[in-house]
């Protein structure tokens, strides 16, 4: 297996990064996130235009300009010859002189094998919910902290994620956007101090049989909500059936989520049988 250490396509096993980047002293760096499907990238540029997004707005500039960069994957992808798989880009604070100060970043880009999903998950999840504000929230950064302390109780409550809120109002799990189908199926989604998922924005700009919108939602709307489910490159749409052991709705997949995840998954296969990365 090959990654990309900065300008290179090298062996994973021989690759390194010095103890003195900012993105281990500090926590400073920013990535993205995409998968690949019958070996071709998903939602490709939408994934770099928001990994570039978040390096500006990080002050951070990567090694390569765009194109330059797009390509440089692409010969990764060709290298490694993985069907189904994450690639994950970190772009990092680089090697500080005083432990604070951001100097040159490294870019990784690491590719994993990831077994494609097997359509929808119908029994859902659960759920807790958890009053926290995320820092630069716009910005896709490597600051998991709260989401890593969290799984202790996350797990002792037989739960697999948690939901943000803050003063009453939802705003997204750690690693997915969250969404709510109320009684008259209007589907809703947080309007404020969300990350901009990928999943999340082409439900929001598809012309679908249920059009989405953005709203401020309260935890007393996702209780009274007839359906729940969450969205990111890994999961698709994946249903939520019990939130702070409250059942939501019938307690699985509903119609809407399932109609979503069907859609977005036609919107996946376009993308990728019109790829040409």
């Amino acid at each position: 297996m090959h990654c990309i250490i900065n300008n290179e396509i090298i062996p994973v096993e021989k690759a390194v990064i010095g103890i003195s980047d900012l993105a281990l002293q500090r926590g400073y760096g920013i990535f993205d996130f995409f998968k690949t499907v019958n070996g071709r990238p998903v939602f490709f540029d939408a994934h770099l235009d928001r990994f570039y997004r978040s390096a500006d707005a990080m002050r951070l500039t990567p090694p390569h300009e765009r194109n330059d960069f797009k390509k440089k994957i692409s010969e990764l992808l060709a290298v490694n010859s993985i069907n189904s798989s994450g690639v994950k880009i970190t772009l990092t604070g680089g090697y500080s002189v005083d432990g604070f100060t951001p100097g040159s970043p490294n870019l990784i880009v690491v590719q994993s094998p990831m077994p494609p999903l097997q359509g929808i998950q119908r029994e859902g999840i659960r759920i807790i919910t958890y009053a926290y504000k995320r820092q630069v929230p716009f910005v896709k950064s490597t600051d998991y902290l709260m989401a890593v302390w969290l799984q202790p109780q996350i797990k002792e409550q037989g739960a697999q994620d948690v939901l943000y809120h803050w003063d009453g109002i939802i705003t997204e799990c750690p690693r997915a956007n969250i969404f709510i189908v109320t009684k008259d199926k209007m589907v809703l989604t947080p309007v404020k101090d969300v990350l901009q998922g990928i999943s999340r924005s082409r439900l929001l700009s598809t012309k679908l049989s249920y059009p989405v919108i953005e709203a401020d939602i309260s935890l007393q709307d996702v209780y009274d909500a007839a359906e729940v489910f969450i969205t990111s490159t890994t999961k698709n749409v994946l249903p939520v059936t019990v939130v702070d052991n409250k059942v939501i709705g019938r307690g699985e997949a509903g119609e809407v989520t399932c109609v979503l995840s069907e859609e977005l998954e036609a919107l996946i296969q376009a993308d990728v049988s019109g790829s040409h990365y």
